[in-house]
């Protein structure tokens, strides 16, 4: 159905097997499946008390639990952006060309009434398909 499918995957919530598994069964035989995790960026003011050794090693870890999110799902590239999450997918979905987007949702709070989800974000400007999962 799809040629190239990202998989958003926050590190944390457990939906990630859930996204994994539909990502799979909406991908054409040949599909290339990218899972992307995005940071936010840190405040100017946080940041300047962090070494880079230490953001570093932040990073490293960030990098180890998208691995072991991964883990027993073969074939799937990883990416972790930084930036604000609906706007990082969307953009990178644009630059890579990706035709589907599978993201996570959640039950509503207050805040996403009057902000909006990440999910509805996504959905709202893809450049392509959006499959939210709940």
């Amino acid at each position: 159905m799809y040629k190239k499918i990202i998989v958003a995957l926050s590190l944390e919530h457990q939906i990630a097997d859930r996204a994994l598994t539909a990502a799979k069964a909406l991908a054409d035989d040949g599909a290339e499946i990218i899972a992307v995790h995005v940071t936010e960026p840190l405040q100017g003011s946080v940041r300047v008390f962090i070494s880079d050794e230490d953001l570093g090693k932040v990073q490293a870890a960030t990098a180890d639990m998208l691995a072991e999110r991964l883990q027993g799902h073969t074939g799937i590239t990883s990416v972790i952006l930084e930036g604000k999450a609906g706007q990082a997918l969307s953009d990178y979905a644009a630059k890579v060309s990706a035709d589907c987007i599978v993201v996570g949702s959640h039950k509503p709070g207050l805040s996403d009434h009057l902000l909006g989800s990440t999910a509805s974000r996504i959905a709202r400007h893809a450049p392509c398909s959006v499959h939210v999962l709940r």
